[in-house]
């Protein structure tokens, strides 16, 4: 008997799941392939979710999140579009938020554009839900042609992703090019989903948004990788005020799916927004550079413009015998068709420290022959 919903048969782990079985053999491994940051949260910010914890803030708050944090976030957001009365519901990370969205989007058979290459999640929960994942090609420079996006809509489209500054590719796409995308999206009705949880991590100036150009965006980021805290499983989504039918659909399967995100986390979060992480960015800019400068000669690598990651051609073309030669090396790196329709690329999580950075820079010219 086949115990298995259909659903789950959309989601094919064969392939990552055989890089992690030759990974548990590596010996003095260089692991670039965890997109977590290398530091965690400030001594306050812990001090917070502490106290919070030791004053018995564990229960479950309102699906919505706790006022002062919504307040918080929704000011920033105001700030930042111009939006009067932005709605602001607090997820179980970008990933909760994202599921909560596709879930109350989208019907079997529409359409998503997504440019590729993608974030992960994006394609399984889609193909999950019956949605069709159409994709937008953005090599070899991984920026997006408002024209490219134009020609992939048909009838059903639905939905326009963007993820910007992006993981795998690191690419960090400019005003202009989302103005464009915004008109494309405004002539056919679309809702765009911008996921912002790399925007802290831009190192040419501040990320541009789509949000500025186009009305009927939602808006997720998260605390995850400024502030340190993946494990805390804490983002956020924010709506304008004339999507609110949007907003209380969403936030109604919050109710009967995650329920509130982590009370004493919530708190800790106000904390957090209150703290400079210009530091972890300089940081963040010099791995960046360790990493460019190691691998544009050899590899002909285009220089990231922000989040961790960095999306390297692979020698020869096929990343997946290339990310095999690297793990034999010592070196965990992951193969592009993870992230992508094609296997043309390999990525790289710089989220470590410069010592280990040099030494994997190292492995990887010498297995590419340089």
């Amino acid at each position: 008997m086949d115990y298995l919903a259909e659903r789950i048969k959309c989601v094919d782990a064969s392939g990552i799941r055989k890089i992690w079985q030759m990974a548990r053999e590596m010996t003095d491994p260089v692991n670039f392939s965890i997109g977590e940051p290398d530091f965690g949260p400030s001594d306050e910010v812990k001090a917070a979710a502490i106290k919070a914890i030791n004053e018995d803030k564990n229960g479950y708050t309102l699906t919505t999140g706790i006022d002062p944090l919504r307040n918080a976030l929704a000011e920033q957001v105001t700030k930042q579009f111009n939006w009067s009365k932005p709605s602001v519901l607090v997820t179980s990370g970008v990933s909760g938020a994202l599921q909560l969205a596709f879930m109350t989007l989208i019907n079997p058979g529409d359409e998503v554009l997504i440019p590729d290459p993608y974030f992960v999640i994006y394609k399984h929960i889609i193909n999950m839900l019956g949605g069709k994942c159409v994709f937008v090609d953005t090599y070899p420079d991984f920026h997006l042609d408002a024209e490219k996006v134009a020609e992939k809509i048909t009838d059903k489209t639905k939905l326009i992703i963007i993820n910007s500054p992006s993981n795998p590719s690191g690419s960090v796409y400019q005003n202009e090019e989302l103005k464009a995308v915004a008109e494309v999206a405004r002539k056919h009705k679309l809702i765009v989903l911008s996921d912002d949880i790399y925007t802290d991590f831009s190192y040419d100036g501040p990320a541009a948004n789509i949000a500025n150009h186009y009305e009927n965006t939602i808006v997720m980021g998260g605390f995850s990788k400024a502030y340190g805290v993946p494990g805390w499983r804490l983002g956020y989504m924010a709506v304008p005020e004339h999507l609110a039918e949007l907003f209380d659909s969403m936030a109604t399967l919050q109710q009967y799916t995650f329920v509130c995100a982590p009370h004493p986390f919530q708190i800790a979060a106000l904390t957090a927004l209150k703290s400079d992480v210009s530091k972890h960015i300089e940081d963040y800019r010099r791995k960046r550079d360790l990493i460019y400068n190691g691998l544009k000669d050899s590899f002909g690598l285009i220089r990231p413009e922000g989040a961790f990651y960095a999306f390297v051609p692979a020698p020869g073309g096929n990343a997946t015998e290339f990310v095999t030669k690297a793990i034999k090396n010592n070196v965990l790196v992951i193969p592009g068709s993870v992230f992508s329709e094609k296997d043309t690329h390999f990525r790289i999580s710089y989220a470590s420290d410069d010592e280990l950075i040099k030494k994997g820079v190292e492995r990887l010219r010498m297995i590419a022959g340089n």
